[in-house]
């Protein structure tokens, strides 16, 4: 390497432009033997620079999600589960719901794919940029309670309940809330009420809810008020995918009334 050449790796060092320093030089050989312009180089470099962040920005975004899995739209099964809407679900994909702050409310059986749809909305969301945050409900009220407990319960919601532009909670009405429970999820709803999207998925229809809140009708009435005034709701019906290979062997187990 000569000095010249140092000088430059040098200098995109400091201004902390990694790419730029490792592909220069090939980039000007390959424009060199192509007699390019000196601007389709210069393009080029400068493309390869803004790739790379975009690279690191989709990483931490997607470190940041917690998503259990990369799920695609195109990955959903929709000719097993023919209970789905597919055409407002292909809709949804288009994530104009998350530039007007509207929410998602997905409902249905245990198994029908209401968790991936969610993960593949999420997934769309960060790779258009998008600062999504995906979580359990019984992890975040886990999350809550402990940061309550700690004293740190702000903190806790500015960077994880307000910060995301689009937050998923998954599972609610698995399992029950306790009273502290269900106001501490009252409150994530009404931190994020038109200030940003929520996609959440149940197996409860809404009339059931409030078994999920500790009882507390007027605090279940309230949360899906604020949660429902700028949603979609899906509503998806049929068979567990999860299932079917049993049932197709006779060894599935029965289906509860509330499965």
């Amino acid at each position: 390497m000569n000095i010249q050449h140092e000088r430059i790796r040098s200098a995109c060092t400091q201004l902390k432009l990694e790419s730029m320093a490792r592909e220069w030089s090939a980039l000007a050989d390959k424009a060199s033997s192509t007699e390019q312009t000196l601007a389709d180089f210069f393009e080029q470099l400068l493309r390869t620079e803004l790739d790379a962040k975009a690279e690191r920005t989709q990483a931490t975004l997607l470190k940041f999600a917690g998503l259990p899995a990369q799920k695609r739209i195109e990955d959903y099964d929709f000719k097993f589960a023919s209970g789905a809407p597919k055409k407002q679900i292909q809709e949804l994909a288009g994530l104009g719901f998350l530039e007007r702050t509207e929410n998602v409310v997905l409902l249905g059986p245990s198994g029908v794919g209401k968790s991936h749809l969610a993960i593949a909305l999420a997934y769309k969301a960060i790779l258009t940029g998008h600062k999504t945050r995906f979580i359990t409900a019984a992890d975040l009220m886990l999350q809550l309670s402990t940061a309550k407990a700690q004293g740190r319960l702000d903190g806790y919601l500015k960077r994880n309940i307000i910060g995301p532009k689009l937050m998923i909670i998954d599972e609610i009405g698995y399992l029950p809330f306790g009273r502290e429970e269900a106001n501490l999820f009252f409150n994530v709803i009404a931190k994020r009420y038109e200030k940003g999207s929520i996609i959440v998925t149940s197996n409860l229809p809404f009339s059931q809810w409030s078994n999920a809140f500790a009882d507390d009708t007027t605090l279940t009435a309230a949360l899906l008020d604020r949660l429902l005034h700028h949603a979609h709701i899906v509503q998806i019906s049929g068979e567990s995918y999860r299932l079917k290979n049993k049932k197709h062997a006779g060894i599935a187990p029965p289906q509860s009334i509330n499965n």
